[in-house]
């Protein structure tokens, strides 16, 4: 596990990072996101040990990673957002190198070099000068180079930037696989891409956590109404008098007739989604009215987040507006004002 607490960054006067919390479980895919100047690499720079920290903690499976830095990495892979190559080395080279500087014996090297280039699909360039590679290549190279060592944990900044669509679904099924032995936190501006792939998320704005839980709940909580979908034969008038008066149902639209004797319906709903359909769908049957299509439209993770992200940037902006304007005036000063006019 790894145990982030009161995590805090200046850079001079500037806030980057302001006192944040949270943990990495075992077995775990922990989303990181939040808007260009978030914070968010900042803080991985810091758990990765790469940056110090104005103050706070990052334990890394019982280790202080300020306290004992080398014990502490020992247990970590990391990508950042840059790949950190070298252009001038054969990715052969490289990664040796790399496996040097993270004290894998020398005669396990070979092994583990081949292990990471079959799982990356980089055997093919390990002869090439790496300046000579296509970013999508450099990027797996990096990638490669934090999974040298088998560690437990694995920080992986915007990993799949610059690799083609393709080469995105590999590097999707590579992360999701790692899960069985490793942990890893991911970030991405990619929603649809943390959606697919990771069990809990942490949203961070200007250097505070907006939100953190499982995509589900998050979902649920900042979406708003839940909507669902219906599709039936005939019978219009009594059907929406039934589905109107099911509990949870907040509000229905009746979308024009498909073709004949078709009818659609858009349901607000305010409550268990699944109880309000097998609901409706109880009482249809009950009155014989035949049911098309019926479903649930899913919550998106992308209207979560900006629905987070823009209502703190109004929150922000009001904020901004009221220290322009300064102080409010004392109002007993002020009635000592117009007490002075008067006289």
């Amino acid at each position: 596990m790894i145990t982030i607490e009161n995590l805090t960054k200046f850079y001079g006067s500037n806030r980057a990072v302001n006192n944040i919390s949270f943990t990495i479980n075992d077995n775990e895919i922990l989303g990181f996101l939040g808007p260009n100047g978030a914070g968010k690499s900042t803080t991985m720079n810091m758990i990765a040990g790469y940056l110090p920290m104005s103050s706070g903690s990052v334990t890394i499976c019982g280790t202080d990673i300020t306290k004992d830095p080398v014990k502490a990495k020992q247990n970590i892979g990391y990508l950042p957002e840059i790949p950190p190559v070298y252009p001038d080395m054969r990715v052969k080279e490289y990664l040796s190198f790399c496996a040097g500087l993270k004290r894998i014996p020398s005669d396990k090297r070979k092994k583990e070099i081949d292990r990471v280039s079959d799982l990356l699909k980089i055997t093919d360039v390990r002869d090439k000068l790496i300046k000579n590679l296509s970013k999508g290549y450099k990027q797996r190279v990096g990638f490669a180079q934090a999974l040298l060592g088998n560690p437990k944990f694995l920080i992986l900044d915007e990993p799949t930037v610059g690799l083609d669509p393709n080469q995105v679904m590999e590097v999707r099924s590579i992360i999701k696989d790692l899960k069985r032995d490793h942990s890893v936190i991911f970030s991405s501006h990619i929603l649809s891409e943390v959606q697919a792939v990771c069990d809990r998320v942490v949203i961070i704005n200007k250097g505070d956590i907006k939100a953190m839980d499982t995509i589900e709940n998050l979902e649920k909580s900042y979406t708003g109404n839940i909507i669902q979908h219906i599709k039936i034969k005939g019978a219009k008038g009594p059907a929406a008098s039934i589905i109107e008066m099911t509990e949870g149902v907040k509000e229905i639209t009746a979308i024009d007739a498909e073709g004949n004797d078709f009818y659609a319906f858009t349901i607000a709903v305010d409550g268990d989604p699944d109880a309000v359909r097998n609901s409706i769908m109880s009482e249809l049957l009950k009155n014989n009215i035949q049911i098309v299509e019926i479903f649930t439209e899913k919550p998106d993770l992308e209207a979560v987040f900006s629905q987070l992200i823009n209502a703190k940037k109004k929150d922000s902006d009001l904020a901004d507006l009221l220290d322009e304007l300064g102080p409010a005036p004392d109002e007993d000063e002020d009635n000592d004002n117009d007490k002075e006019a008067d006289e």
